[in-house]
This record gives C-alpha cells, structure tokens and sequence, in this order.
C-alpha cells in the first residue's frame, strides 16, 4: 500500500494492482489549495488493474486526474456514475450497487460496501448517483478502502459479511465542527471504533494533511487516533504520504 495524498492509494497484490480516489491536482474544483504534494506522479504508477471511485465528491472524483488515464482505463464506480464518465470518452466503467462484485482481470475482487455519505456535483443532482466504499481482494489478502463516511455507517455488516479483513484504510481527517461534519466524516475516535466494528487487523490512516477541508489542525488527527485505539495501537500502520508499506505474506 501507497499513500498518495488524500484518499488517494496504490494497492498492490499477488500481481494486481488498484488505485482508490485519484486526486493529483493542485486544488479542488479550483478552489482548496492542495498543502501536499502527492506521493506518487501518476507516470510512475504500475498498469492498474481498476480505478475505484467512491462517490463524485471533488475531492474523491477529480475530473483531470480521472481524463488523464485515458479510454483504455478501467473504472468501478457506484450506480448512476458511468454516463459522467462515458460523456468524457471514458467507456471501460463498471456501476455496481451496495454489495455488487465484480472480477478483475488478472485476478482478484472489488465490492461496493454501504457507507454513511452523500453524492452532489451540480446544484441540481443531490444524491441522484449512489456513493460506497470498496473491499478488494487480491493476492489473498483482503483491504477495505472506506471513501469517505459517518458512523455508524455499516461497518459491522461488512466485518460479518466480508470477514478477515487484513487491511481497513480509513479516514482519519475533516471532522470539525462535529454538529456538521459527525454524520459524513469519521473523526479519529469514530475510525478507531469503525476499526474494531470490522474485525480487521491492521487500520490504515488516510484523508488527512493533504487538503484543509474543515477546522482542524492539519497534525491532530493521527494524535488523537492514538490515543482512540488504546491496547490496539500498534495494529495502526501510520503511512506518511508517499510512503508503503510492504506487508509479509
């Protein structure tokens, strides 16, 4: 696993390869300006087995970065997102709905799990396409890649109906005030508890010290995530950004 920035990471397993979120530009929507550079150029990525989309947030679809893997890219992204992506000439898309899989070339898995979000590009098409997280199974091992949600959202029922997870990727950042950001942001004491919730045995902290979306200090998050996971805080595998971790077989 590498963290690019963001929700952005390279996961790579038994051959294949997925890339979550990919946001490789200076600012989003033009406006927030990006505080890290990310970790990774995007010629230096392997050949990709997908590109997985959580939802059409800016921040988690960048249309620049998205166009610059050209037509021959494989997409999955949630139900009601293809037609954007096909308007752009980008035809290898595959919408799945909550708990919907589908498999991968070169082997391996991706499914779209619920998570507690939201979808709006336009002032007109608030929650008109579906928004999820993913679970990616490659090289028998088995990741999670949260996107972007709340909590409770259903991590419980992803633990028991996709068990053994390896690998939680959660976010830990944009979570004040709480009366606004609890409902579709984990704070670090959410993602220490979503953690728990899906049995995983190793948590991986993203969305984070890239972009100042919301009032926290850009360095509280991973503090006070240490401090939320109490006894487990050495199942925490602390990526900085452009960093990887490479796990034994």
């Amino acid at each position: 696993m590498t963290w690019i920035g963001h929700a952005t990471l390279l996961v790579q397993a038994g051959g294949v390869a997925v890339l979550t979120d990919p946001i490789y530009s200076d600012r989003i929507g033009g406006f927030v300006k990006r505080l890290s550079p990310p970790g990774l150029a995007r010629r230096d990525l392997p050949p990709l087995d997908a590109v997985v989309i959580s939802h059409n947030h800016r921040d988690h679809l960048d249309e620049p970065s998205v166009r610059a893997f050209g037509p021959s890219q494989q997409f999955v992204v949630p139900m009601g997102l293809g037609e954007w992506f096909r308007k752009r000439g980008l035809e290898r898309v595959i919408e799945l709905e909550w708990w919907q899989e589908t498999e991968l070339p070169r082997g391996g898995r991706v499914t779209l799990v619920p998570a507690q979000h939201w979808s709006q590009r336009t002032l007109n098409d608030f929650n008109e396409t579906l928004w999820g997280g993913y679970v990616i199974d490659a090289g028998g091992a088995r990741f999670f890649f949260a996107g972007d949600t709340g909590y409770p959202a259903a991590f419980a029922d992803i633990g028991k109906r996709l068990p053994n997870i390896d690998f939680a990727l959660l976010p830990i950042g944009a979570y004040e005030p709480r009366w606004f950001m609890g409902p579709q942001h984990l704070s670090p004491e959410d993602a220490a508890q979503a953690f728990r919730d899906l049995g995983a045995k190793w948590l991986v902290p993203m969305h984070w010290a890239t972009f100042a979306l919301t009032d926290e200090p850009l360095d509280e998050p991973p503090r006070l995530l240490r401090a939320a996971m109490g006894n487990d805080v050495d199942k925490i595998i602390p990526l900085a950004i452009g960093e990887t971790h490479w796990a034994a077989r």
